[in-house]
């Protein structure tokens, strides 16, 4: 036939495209690998980690910063001394005990000292006159200063509990987009994986419809030949049958797509194929408020709470600007043989510090950070909200699929039963050509709704788990489940 030979040529191409072993891998083997298997992943990990090393790095914030310095230093000094005044004052004191000093000896002698202190007198101003007024003083000389400096805050105004806040609400939000990111890659693998199924469950049906055709083509060819029928009717069985290889032959190339997809997913080269087939429980889920219960645990509700803790923090840091701050200091000169004159050996002390007035507002940057922290905290509520209604969206739309799967059960048998019936009227030429493609058509479409409900099923059932932040719950309903719809091959 010639649904055959598209069979054995798709295969072939497929073979010699790869040129690989296709892996066939259970729900619970992707779902092993596939957090190794995605980038995203790694990159939330990362990102984790690296606001942890940073807030880790905020709690040696009250720690002394000891630094170290050395600086080589080429210097001239000059220094100008005005000796005037003392040059007088010496010469003035001078004359007064040269004019005293003959009335200090006896009256024989004073005659010979008076004599001798008159003709020193008259050489006090030469002998002072070589003293210059001014005296001047040069040096130049290169000094090597080596120095150790510590700094240590010791009250900042609520500065650094704030900045160590900000960062552990930087960790939580981190860790909850994480958290959603692996809630989001595993609906994106339920989507993936079960897709690829549905595309076979679809080549599987047209497949059946296209064999079904044959048989009625095969028989209408042989009522036309025993004159039961008209070539016409043969004609409309003929274009129904076209036209259902041509829905295969589509149904083939996008399980070829789906496949590709999920292999890129779970980065398999060789490709994958999905063993695990698509499933419901006929059982209804529990109720609603069940999933709604655990909402405060959500990515997005522990993501806009962090966020509302990085707004508060900034409040107190905006806060801080308000208050003193004080540090204790010191520096050690390594080298005092070489140091400036002007230099101490070692210096100690404690500062505080007061912004009197800021050319930044102060009032209203704390203003705005109220009002971002309040910003914040209705973000958080809305979230809940937002969250909540999703639940119960997404709850809904699982309780219909699994109920359209369940009523289809009927409609698939009553399709199976007339287009039996109709089969049988038309080989016994009771029944017109175009109740057979009718009734062919029906059960192709009831198996394609069939085959959507139980998809919708699954994706819902990942969606509701994933809102609701308990994904890794989809492999118990999948192990549980009473219906698999692998089980009609």
């Amino acid at each position: 036939m010639r649904y055959a030979a598209l069979v054995c040529a798709t295969t072939a191409q497929a073979q010699s495209q790869s040129g690989q072993t296709v892996k066939a891998l259970s729900f619970d083997a992707a779902l092993a690998r596939i957090d190794d298997a995605s980038p995203g992943l790694s990159g939330e990990d990362h990102a984790v980690r690296a606001s942890e090393l940073i807030a880790g790095a905020t709690r040696s914030l009250r720690r002394p910063v000891v630094s170290a310095s050395a600086s080589v230093i080429e210097y001239q000094k000059t220094l100008s001394v005005d000796l005037t005044g003392p040059k007088d004052n010496a010469q003035n004191a001078t004359t007064d005990f040269l004019s005293q000093l003959p009335g200090q000896f006896p009256a024989g002698l004073q005659q010979i000292v008076g004599q001798v202190t008159q003709r020193v007198g008259a050489a006090l101003p030469t002998i002072f006159g070589a003293i210059p007024d001014t005296l001047q003083y040069q040096t130049r000389d290169t000094v090597f200063r080596p120095a150790i400096t510590v700094a240590m805050p010791l009250y900042t105004g609520g500065a650094i509990p704030a900045i160590q806040a900000g960062a552990d609400a930087a960790v939580d939000v981190a860790r909850a987009k994480k958290a959603g990111g692996h809630d989001v890659s595993r609906v994106g693998l339920v989507r993936g994986y079960f897709g690829q199924q549905v595309a076979a469950q679809l080549t599987h049906s047209t497949r059946e419809t296209l064999e079904g055709f044959d048989r009625h083509l095969s028989d209408a060819k042989k009522l036309e030949q025993n004159g039961v029928i008209p070539h016409a009717r043969v004609l409309q069985v003929q274009v129904a049958r076209d036209a259902a290889e041509r829905a295969y032959v589509r149904a083939q190339l996008e399980e070829a797509t789906a496949a590709d997809a999920l292999a890129r997913l779970l980065d398999q080269p060789g490709g994958v194929n999905a063993l695990t087939p698509l499933f419901v429980n006929s059982a209804p889920l529990p109720p609603v408020s069940v999933f709604i219960d655990g909402i405060d645990a959500t990515p997005r509700a522990r993501g806009a709470d962090a966020a509302r803790d990085i707004a508060r923090a900034g409040v107190g840091l905006a806060k801080s600007r308000y208050r003193p701050q004080a540090f204790a200091f010191g520096s050690y000169n390594a080298n005092r043989d070489n140091a400036l004159p002007t230099e101490p050996d070692w210096v100690a002390g404690v500062s505080l510090r007061y912004t009197l007035l800021s050319n930044f507002d102060r009032k209203k940057s704390l203003d705005a950070a109220r009002e971002q922290e309040r910003a914040a905290a209705d973000a958080a509520a809305q979230a809940r909200k937002d969250v909540a209604s999703e639940i119960v969206r997404a709850w809904n739309l699982v309780e219909t699929a699994r109920r359209s799967f369940l009523l289809l059960d009927s409609n698939l048998a009553a399709a199976r039963e007339n287009l039996r019936v109709q089969r049988v009227s038309f080989f016994e030429g009771e029944a017109p050509s175009s109740s057979l493609v009718d009734a062919e058509a029906t059960l192709a479409s009831t198996q394609t709704q069939r085959i959507a409900a139980a998809y919708e099923y699954d994706l819902a059932l990942a969606g509701l788990l994933a809102t609701s932040h308990r994904v890794d719950d989809f492999t118990t309903y999948l192990a549980r489940a009473d219906r698999r719809l692998g089980d009609e091959k």
